[in-house]
């Protein structure tokens, strides 16, 4: 997968820090980090609907008040929104209907993300969910590493439920450096037998304080082995916290990518990345 081209494909006005993204029946549901919403973007009529995750919901935020949902995931019908774990108030995972779009339940999953950072070997400090994947019968959280510690962890999950009923396997990755600086991973989609991630390399040594953006990575998993069968550094500039399948074949694979800048301003730039498989 050495070739890629990556486009800007169109803007979303009305949609901010965007950190998660779903493409189905060509439409984008997304969330952002800052945001008490799930939005819904018609891409023929560019028609964009808000979904209430949070009562009171509002948009930008302030840093210390927000739930910090940074990963998006869903199976049959449901969808599933996670809170990033990085603090006490971002320890949310919501289970949304995804015909309706309505919240069918708000779980607290403090319990599961303290087992899970035990597990893991990750200080509290460290510790940041920013990708979610259910296949329904396994979870996978990937920790984002860019505290102090670099911990890239992907937790393999599974159980009746994430409150009290699990079990937990654990691998930690050693990402490439980007200028220098580590990428961690920032969301994750499966396809087929693969896990395909985002990473990007963000100069700063917190979860919770945002540094210089570095560059993005992109790259994949293979479930058999748990090893990363490749990397592909796609940008110098861009923090891509958001990956969809669009298209799949035998001589190309295409994704969506949202791009998170850290700003108040309500707009969302939607990339389109192709790696040729030949």
């Amino acid at each position: 997968m050495e070739k890629f081209t990556l486009e800007l494909l169109f803007q979303i006005i009305g949609i901010g820090s965007a950190s998660g993204l779903i493409y189905k029946n060509n439409s984008l549901l997304i969330i952002g980090d800052n945001s008490g919403f799930l939005y819904e973007y018609q891409m023929d009529s560019h028609d964009l609907k808000r979904h209430p995750l949070l009562k009171n919901p509002i948009e930008n935020t302030p840093k210390k008040d927000k739930a910090d949902f940074e990963a998006l995931t869903d199976f049959g019908d449901s969808l599933y929104v996670f809170g990033s774990g990085s603090t006490q108030k971002r320890n949310k995972m919501i289970q949304v209907n995804s015909s309706t779009k309505k919240v069918i339940a708000t779980n607290d999953i403090a319990d599961l993300y303290a087992v899970m950072q035990n597990f893991g070997e990750i200080k509290p400090e460290d510790f940041n969910i920013e990708g979610a994947i259910y296949n329904g019968e396994r979870w996978f959280l990937l920790n984002r590493g860019n505290g102090t510690s670099n911990k890239n962890v992907l937790f393999t999950i599974r159980g009746k439920n994430l409150a009290n009923d699990f079990t937990i396997i654990s691998n930690t990755y050693i990402l490439p450096k980007i200028k220098g600086v580590r990428s961690s991973f920032t969301d994750g989609i499966l396809v087929d037998d693969s896990i395909y991630f985002l990473a990007t390399a963000e100069d700063t040594e917190s979860t919770y304080d945002d540094g210089e953006v570095l560059g993005s990575l992109i790259g994949s998993i293979n479930l058999k082995t748990m090893k990363i069968d490749f990397t592909k550094k796609i940008s110098s500039t861009h923090k891509f916290e958001g990956l969809t399948l669009y298209a799949n074949s035998k001589e190309k694979i295409e994704f969506l990518l949202c791009e998170d800048k850290d700003s108040e301003v309500l707009e969302t730039d939607i990339y389109k990345l192709t790696l040729d498989k030949k």
